[in-house]
């Protein structure tokens, strides 16, 4: 049966996009993702779409998401048509909601972080994986706790256009997953399937980190009857201890006063070849390279690299 979800009316056209979350300013790591997603829609004829992923007040920083816009405009990036933000969703993911509950794919949850470990060790499973001990107890969904997505048995295969074939045991690794949180608040996997689908997303080109998390997202994808896009993970910067560049992990903010450096950095380090006389020009200058240049298949096949 076709999903009611909004989806666009045709999907012909390449599109990419980029998705930051305003928990602060954009970073090297950050960098990566824009200028890969972008380039890679430019080179191919498409178009590339910015979304910011809004759905997280706790973590998000006064001021971020216009900071974010401002970084990319200062490095050149151009995106097509307005900017999403994902707190003006929630119609769109309540009607996902609704269709998962329709299916019978949807249970409330009501285990404690420490109940669920707990759980997840008795069952020999690593922490963090979800035994679904809630899935038969018949909780209301209207009540209390988290939403979660029953994956019994499911077992998912993709090729990632840069990492290569994937296969996970989504219940076996992952567990029933959560699509609403029991504060309440919006799941990452649930919005960023709905909001895909609904700007006609057809190719994502983002960081390995969220490589394990493209499994759930296709099983969404499966029971919402929305498509599926191509993929192409991208090794993430790493820092001398190993850590992933992030706010977490104290990578500094990209500099506002001169973007060539980081720009170029950014594309050797994507597997480019910048030639050095591009620190000389201007912007307008290394983007017109990047763009003729510009070559999927010269990025390292790894999952993390050590930050230039």
């Amino acid at each position: 049966m076709p999903s009611k979800l909004e989806t666009p009316n045709s999907q012909l056209l390449y599109r990419g996009r980029f998705a930051p979350s305003p928990t602060g300013p954009l970073h090297f790591g950050s960098l990566l993702a824009a200028l890969a997603s972008c380039l890679e829609a430019r080179r191919r004829g498409g178009q590339w779409l910015v979304r910011m992923e809004d759905i997280d007040p706790p973590r998000e920083v006064a001021g971020a998401a216009d900071l974010i816009l401002r970084t990319l405009e200062r490095y050149g990036f151009e995106w097509d048509g307005a900017v999403m933000f994902q707190s003006r969703r929630d119609e769109a993911y309540r009607a996902a909601l609704d269709e998962l509950r329709r299916t019978g794919a949807l249970y409330a949850c009501r285990c404690s972080r420490r109940e669920t470990l707990e759980a997840a060790a008795a069952a020999n499973l690593a922490p963090g994986i979800y035994p679904g001990t809630c899935r038969g107890a018949g909780h209301a969904l209207a009540g209390a706790g988290a939403l979660r997505v029953r994956t019994d048995g499911v077992t998912t295969t993709f090729a990632d256009r840069l990492q290569g074939p994937q296969r996970q045991d989504v219940e076996r690794e992952v567990g029933d997953f959560v699509v609403r949180r029991a504060d309440g608040l919006w799941a990452y996997q649930l919005a960023v399937v709905v909001d895909d689908a609904a700007q006609g997303i057809t190719d994502i080109v983002r960081g390995s980190d969220l490589l394990d998390s493209t499994p759930r997202q296709l099983h969404l994808q499966h029971l919402l009857g929305l498509p599926t896009p191509g993929y192409l993970h991208l090794p993430v910067a790493v820092n001398a201890a190993g850590e992933k560049l992030s706010k977490q992990t104290y990578a500094p903010a990209l500099p506002m006063d001169d973007p060539l450096p980081p720009l170029w950095q950014a594309l050797a380090f994507l597997g480019q070849r910048p030639p050095a006389e591009l620190l000389e020009g201007d912007i307008a200058a290394l983007w017109r390279w990047a763009v003729a240049h510009w070559d999927a298949r010269a990025i390292p096949v790894a999952r993390a690299l050590r930050e230039p």
